[in-house]
């Protein structure tokens, strides 16, 4: 009984489940306990599986380019958005380092890298959050690509890549041509 009162209570604590009614037993009154919206999160979703199926959906009827361009399209308009949070950073350097902050928010263990031989810092990633769907659809790495040129203002080389065998992700930043 201990045991599962201090779970519950943790549980209630971080948010996961909120008390409910109490019933009487005739005895000991029961407490019901239930998700809360923030507890549901954590049960298995199939995001990739639906993302799979609208991306094949694509691929298929409007081909490999038209797909690759509505995912460059999609992470131009992505990085607006990140652009107009980091308007006041104008320093491409602290550009480059916010965004890998913003990554991190968004799933990615991200950090920038510093280096003697590069004008600006890259980026690197040491997971993937479309790495499932990147394998079987490499068009998807256009979304990033994309998106970080718009935040940054430049182009963006993907240097790295897990799906193709790296041990990470590294995204170089160069003057657009």
């Amino acid at each position: 009984d201990n045991a599962v009162r201090q779970h519950l209570t943790a549980l209630e604590r971080d948010g996961m489940v909120a008390k409910g009614e109490t019933q009487s037993t005739g005895g000991r009154p029961e407490h019901l306990y239930g998700l809360t919206t923030a507890g549901q999160v954590l049960f298995p979703r199939h995001y990739s599986w639906f993302a799979e199926l609208l991306i094949n959906s694509l691929r298929e009827e409007q081909g490999t380019d038209a797909l690759r361009e509505r995912l460059e399209g999609m992470g131009k308009a992505v990085g607006r958005q990140v652009a107009a949070r980091l308007a006041g950073v104008k320093d491409r350097r602290e550009r480059i380092r916010a965004l890998a902050d913003i990554m991190r928010e968004l799933g990615y263990q991200s950090g920038s890298i510093d280096s003697a031989k590069e004008k600006w810092p890259a980026i690197e990633a040491t997971n993937c959050v479309f790495h499932n769907l990147a394998k079987c659809y490499p068009e998807v790495c256009h979304f990033d690509l994309a998106m970080m040129s718009e935040v940054v203002g430049c182009d963006v080389v993907h240097d790295e890549c897990m799906v193709r065998g790296g041990p990470v992700c590294r995204f170089k930043f160069k003057e657009r041509r």
